[in-house]
Protein backbone atom coordinates (compact mmCIF):
# COMPACT_ATOMS: atom_id res chain seq x y z
CA UNK A 1 0.00 0.00 0.00
CA UNK A 2 1.32 2.73 -1.05
CA UNK A 3 1.53 6.43 1.36
CA UNK A 4 -0.82 8.49 -0.77
CA UNK A 5 -3.42 5.36 0.05
CA UNK A 6 -2.98 5.10 3.58
CA UNK A 7 -3.11 8.85 4.48
CA UNK A 8 -6.28 8.92 2.68
CA UNK A 9 -7.85 6.47 5.25
CA UNK A 10 -6.23 6.33 8.17
CA UNK A 11 -8.69 8.96 9.76
CA UNK A 12 -11.61 6.36 9.14
CA UNK A 13 -9.26 3.42 10.48
CA UNK A 14 -8.29 5.39 13.21
CA UNK A 15 -12.17 6.64 14.10
CA UNK A 16 -13.49 3.26 13.82
CA UNK A 17 -10.96 2.21 16.38
CA UNK A 18 -11.71 5.09 18.93
CA UNK A 19 -15.43 5.09 18.48
CA UNK A 20 -14.95 1.30 20.01
CA UNK A 21 -12.49 1.71 22.52
CA UNK A 22 -12.84 5.18 23.65
CA UNK A 23 -9.23 5.26 24.21
CA UNK A 24 -6.41 7.51 22.02
CA UNK A 25 -3.46 5.01 23.09
CA UNK A 26 -5.65 1.77 22.09
CA UNK A 27 -6.88 3.54 19.00
CA UNK A 28 -3.33 4.40 18.06
CA UNK A 29 -2.11 0.37 19.08
CA UNK A 30 -4.86 -0.65 16.33
CA UNK A 31 -4.19 2.07 13.44
CA UNK A 32 -0.63 0.47 13.60
CA UNK A 33 -1.36 -3.10 13.33
CA UNK A 34 -3.85 -2.05 10.78
CA UNK A 35 -1.18 -1.03 8.86
CA UNK A 36 0.98 -3.42 9.62
CA UNK A 37 -1.26 -6.06 8.45
CA UNK A 38 -2.90 -4.39 5.38
CA UNK A 39 0.95 -3.99 4.24
CA UNK A 40 1.87 -7.20 4.04
CA UNK A 41 -1.55 -8.45 2.55
CA UNK A 42 -2.92 -9.37 -1.23
CA UNK A 43 -4.99 -6.39 -1.94
CA UNK A 44 -5.51 -7.29 -5.46
CA UNK A 45 -9.25 -8.43 -5.04
CA UNK A 46 -9.89 -5.54 -2.65
CA UNK A 47 -13.05 -3.20 -3.90
CA UNK A 48 -13.24 -1.17 -1.75
CA UNK A 49 -9.76 -0.61 0.32
CA UNK A 50 -11.48 1.89 3.16
CA UNK A 51 -14.32 -0.79 3.73
CA UNK A 52 -11.69 -3.12 4.06
CA UNK A 53 -9.64 -1.41 6.37
CA UNK A 54 -11.71 -0.15 8.45
CA UNK A 55 -13.19 -4.00 9.01
CA UNK A 56 -9.81 -4.75 9.79
CA UNK A 57 -9.45 -1.92 12.26
CA UNK A 58 -12.94 -3.15 13.61
CA UNK A 59 -11.54 -6.50 14.25
CA UNK A 60 -8.97 -5.95 16.16
CA UNK A 61 -11.04 -3.38 18.59
CA UNK A 62 -13.44 -5.70 19.15
CA UNK A 63 -10.89 -8.75 20.66
CA UNK A 64 -9.72 -5.89 23.07
CA UNK A 65 -12.83 -4.32 23.61
CA UNK A 66 -13.91 -7.60 24.43
CA UNK A 67 -11.32 -7.45 27.69
CA UNK A 68 -11.82 -3.93 28.24
CA UNK A 69 -14.73 -4.11 29.25
CA UNK A 70 -13.58 -6.52 31.87
CA UNK A 71 -11.25 -4.14 33.01
CA UNK A 72 -13.24 -1.52 33.24
CA UNK A 73 -15.84 -3.12 35.52
CA UNK A 74 -12.65 -3.31 38.04
CA UNK A 75 -11.65 0.26 37.55
CA UNK A 76 -11.55 2.98 40.02
CA UNK A 77 -14.09 4.90 40.84
CA UNK A 78 -16.41 6.21 36.89
CA UNK A 79 -14.64 5.68 33.44
CA UNK A 80 -15.08 8.10 31.12
CA UNK A 81 -13.68 7.73 27.12
CA UNK A 82 -10.24 9.35 26.76
CA UNK A 83 -10.51 12.86 25.49
CA UNK A 84 -10.11 13.31 21.86
CA UNK A 85 -8.83 16.75 20.26
CA UNK A 86 -10.38 17.67 17.13
CA UNK A 87 -9.75 21.12 16.37
CA UNK A 88 -7.42 22.73 13.60
CA UNK A 89 -4.27 21.73 15.88
CA UNK A 90 -5.16 18.27 16.70
CA UNK A 91 -2.48 16.24 15.79
CA UNK A 92 -4.71 13.30 15.12
CA UNK A 93 -6.94 13.78 11.85
CA UNK A 94 -10.60 11.64 12.57
CA UNK A 95 -13.78 11.79 10.96
CA UNK A 96 -15.82 13.70 13.22
CA UNK A 97 -19.44 13.53 14.21
CA UNK A 98 -21.66 13.34 17.41
CA UNK A 99 -20.43 9.67 17.95
CA UNK A 100 -16.98 10.73 18.94
CA UNK A 101 -18.79 12.78 21.57
CA UNK A 102 -18.47 11.65 25.42
CA UNK A 103 -22.11 11.67 25.53
CA UNK A 104 -22.33 10.07 22.92
CA UNK A 105 -19.44 7.25 23.40
CA UNK A 106 -21.08 6.78 26.72
CA UNK A 107 -24.36 5.78 25.66
CA UNK A 108 -22.15 3.25 23.15
CA UNK A 109 -20.26 1.76 26.33
CA UNK A 110 -23.64 0.52 27.87
CA UNK A 111 -23.76 -1.65 24.21
CA UNK A 112 -22.65 -4.95 24.20
CA UNK A 113 -19.56 -5.48 22.15
CA UNK A 114 -21.12 -6.52 19.01
CA UNK A 115 -24.10 -4.25 19.42
CA UNK A 116 -21.39 -1.56 19.41
CA UNK A 117 -19.10 -2.98 16.25
CA UNK A 118 -22.46 -3.40 14.59
CA UNK A 119 -23.84 -0.30 14.88
CA UNK A 120 -20.11 1.66 14.28
CA UNK A 121 -19.49 -0.26 11.37
CA UNK A 122 -22.75 -0.48 9.35
CA UNK A 123 -24.04 3.16 10.48
CA UNK A 124 -21.23 4.96 10.68
CA UNK A 125 -18.83 4.01 8.20
CA UNK A 126 -21.35 2.16 6.07
CA UNK A 127 -20.00 -1.72 5.78
CA UNK A 128 -22.52 -4.05 4.23
CA UNK A 129 -23.49 -6.61 7.13
CA UNK A 130 -21.80 -9.30 4.95
CA UNK A 131 -18.52 -8.00 6.17
CA UNK A 132 -20.14 -7.19 9.82
CA UNK A 133 -20.94 -10.48 9.99
CA UNK A 134 -17.41 -11.82 9.21
CA UNK A 135 -16.18 -9.47 12.29
CA UNK A 136 -18.55 -10.91 14.12
CA UNK A 137 -18.60 -14.39 13.59
CA UNK A 138 -22.14 -14.64 13.35
CA UNK A 139 -24.49 -14.10 10.18
CA UNK A 140 -25.85 -10.82 7.98
CA UNK A 141 -29.31 -11.16 9.41
CA UNK A 142 -27.68 -11.69 13.27
CA UNK A 143 -25.32 -8.31 12.28
CA UNK A 144 -28.33 -6.51 11.13
CA UNK A 145 -30.43 -6.87 14.60
CA UNK A 146 -27.22 -6.11 16.79
CA UNK A 147 -27.31 -2.65 14.81
CA UNK A 148 -31.30 -2.53 15.15
CA UNK A 149 -31.14 -2.98 18.73
CA UNK A 150 -28.22 -0.26 18.87
CA UNK A 151 -29.20 2.16 16.72
CA UNK A 152 -32.30 2.05 18.65
CA UNK A 153 -30.76 2.83 22.03
CA UNK A 154 -28.93 5.26 20.05
CA UNK A 155 -31.62 6.76 19.07
CA UNK A 156 -33.50 7.01 22.56
CA UNK A 157 -30.51 8.58 23.88
CA UNK A 158 -30.33 11.61 21.56
CA UNK A 159 -34.42 11.71 21.59
CA UNK A 160 -34.31 12.42 25.34
CA UNK A 161 -30.56 14.40 25.90
CA UNK A 162 -30.95 16.39 22.04
CA UNK A 163 -27.41 17.68 21.42
CA UNK A 164 -27.33 21.79 21.65
CA UNK A 165 -25.88 23.85 19.18
CA UNK A 166 -22.41 24.84 18.77
CA UNK A 167 -23.43 28.67 19.46
CA UNK A 168 -24.82 27.85 22.94
CA UNK A 169 -22.29 25.41 23.85
CA UNK A 170 -19.71 28.39 23.39
CA UNK A 171 -22.05 31.00 24.84
CA UNK A 172 -22.71 28.52 28.16
CA UNK A 173 -18.70 27.76 28.29
CA UNK A 174 -17.83 31.07 28.03
CA UNK A 175 -20.43 32.46 31.02
CA UNK A 176 -18.94 29.59 32.75
CA UNK A 177 -14.93 29.86 32.58
CA UNK A 178 -15.83 33.67 33.34
CA UNK A 179 -17.40 32.81 36.67
CA UNK A 180 -15.40 30.15 37.79
CA UNK A 181 -12.07 33.01 37.32
CA UNK A 182 -13.92 35.25 39.23
CA UNK A 183 -15.34 32.85 42.03
CA UNK A 184 -18.58 33.79 41.03
CA UNK A 185 -20.99 30.88 42.98
CA UNK A 186 -23.88 32.41 42.31
CA UNK A 187 -23.38 32.58 38.82
CA UNK A 188 -22.33 28.83 38.29
CA UNK A 189 -25.14 27.63 40.05
CA UNK A 190 -27.01 29.71 37.61
CA UNK A 191 -25.70 28.01 34.98
CA UNK A 192 -26.13 24.73 36.23
CA UNK A 193 -29.60 22.69 35.51
CA UNK A 194 -31.01 21.99 39.79
CA UNK A 195 -30.24 18.22 38.93
CA UNK A 196 -27.11 18.57 37.58
CA UNK A 197 -24.67 15.68 37.65
CA UNK A 198 -20.78 15.94 37.70
CA UNK A 199 -19.07 12.99 36.80
CA UNK A 200 -14.65 12.63 37.42
CA UNK A 201 -12.56 9.97 36.43
CA UNK A 202 -9.58 10.56 38.52
CA UNK A 203 -8.60 6.45 37.33
CA UNK A 204 -7.34 6.29 41.13
CA UNK A 205 -3.90 8.59 39.94
CA UNK A 206 -5.29 11.85 41.55
CA UNK A 207 -7.95 12.59 43.94
CA UNK A 208 -11.13 12.69 42.31
CA UNK A 209 -15.07 12.13 43.47
CA UNK A 210 -15.25 8.59 43.21
CA UNK A 211 -19.28 8.79 42.76
CA UNK A 212 -21.30 11.42 40.68
CA UNK A 213 -22.27 14.89 42.28
CA UNK A 214 -25.46 15.67 41.96
CA UNK A 215 -27.08 19.26 42.34
CA UNK A 216 -26.70 22.78 41.22
CA UNK A 217 -25.62 24.22 44.22
CA UNK A 218 -23.24 21.08 45.29
CA UNK A 219 -21.28 20.64 42.10
CA UNK A 220 -20.46 24.52 42.33
CA UNK A 221 -19.24 24.24 44.92
CA UNK A 222 -16.89 21.53 44.25
CA UNK A 223 -16.42 23.04 41.45
CA UNK A 224 -14.94 26.64 42.78
CA UNK A 225 -13.34 24.32 45.54
CA UNK A 226 -11.35 22.27 43.35
CA UNK A 227 -10.56 24.96 41.00
CA UNK A 228 -8.89 26.85 43.73
CA UNK A 229 -7.74 23.73 45.22
CA UNK A 230 -5.25 22.57 42.02
CA UNK A 231 -4.09 26.44 41.47
CA UNK A 232 -5.12 26.22 38.20
CA UNK A 233 -2.88 28.53 35.97
CA UNK A 234 -5.29 29.11 32.97
CA UNK A 235 -8.59 27.30 31.25
CA UNK A 236 -9.00 27.68 28.10
CA UNK A 237 -10.90 26.74 25.02
CA UNK A 238 -10.83 23.09 23.37
CA UNK A 239 -12.45 20.84 20.67
CA UNK A 240 -12.89 17.71 22.17
CA UNK A 241 -15.16 14.85 19.74
CA UNK A 242 -16.24 17.73 17.74
CA UNK A 243 -17.25 19.85 21.01
CA UNK A 244 -16.34 22.67 22.40
CA UNK A 245 -14.89 22.03 25.97
CA UNK A 246 -12.86 23.04 28.80
CA UNK A 247 -8.99 22.51 29.36
CA UNK A 248 -7.39 23.62 32.73
CA UNK A 249 -3.63 23.77 33.13
CA UNK A 250 -0.98 23.96 35.65
CA UNK A 251 2.59 24.11 35.46
CA UNK A 252 3.10 24.19 31.86
CA UNK A 253 0.74 20.95 31.30
CA UNK A 254 -3.37 19.91 31.58
CA UNK A 255 -4.71 18.31 34.65
CA UNK A 256 -8.00 17.84 33.42
CA UNK A 257 -10.49 18.10 30.06
CA UNK A 258 -13.79 19.35 30.88
CA UNK A 259 -16.75 18.31 28.24
CA UNK A 260 -20.45 19.66 29.41
CA UNK A 261 -23.85 18.59 28.17
CA UNK A 262 -26.31 21.32 27.58
CA UNK A 263 -29.99 21.77 27.68
CA UNK A 264 -31.88 25.05 27.78
CA UNK A 265 -28.96 27.22 27.86
CA UNK A 266 -27.82 24.80 31.19
CA UNK A 267 -25.28 22.43 32.05
CA UNK A 268 -27.00 19.36 32.80
CA UNK A 269 -23.83 16.91 32.56
CA UNK A 270 -20.12 17.98 33.54
CA UNK A 271 -18.07 15.27 32.58
CA UNK A 272 -13.94 15.66 33.68
CA UNK A 273 -11.03 13.20 32.38
CA UNK A 274 -8.53 14.34 35.36
CA UNK A 275 -6.62 10.69 35.02
CA UNK A 276 -2.63 11.31 33.89
CA UNK A 277 -2.95 8.61 31.86
CA UNK A 278 -5.65 9.72 29.99
CA UNK A 279 -4.19 12.97 28.96
CA UNK A 280 -0.49 12.50 28.31
CA UNK A 281 -1.27 13.08 24.31
CA UNK A 282 -2.13 16.19 24.54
Amino acid sequence: MDDLDWEAHRPAVFGAAYRLLGSVAEAEDVVQDVWLRASAADRSAVADQRAWLVTIAARLAYNVLKSARVRRERYPGPWLPEPLPTGPDASERVIVDDSVGTAMLLVMEELTPPERVAFVLHDVFEVPFAQVAEVLGNSAAASRKLASRARKRVADAREEHPRSSRAERERVLTAFRAATERGDLARLVRLLHPDAVYVADGGGKVVASRRPVVGADRVARLLAHVTTHYRVDRVEFIEIGGEPALAAHRDGRVIWIDTLEIADGRITKYHRVANPEKLTHL
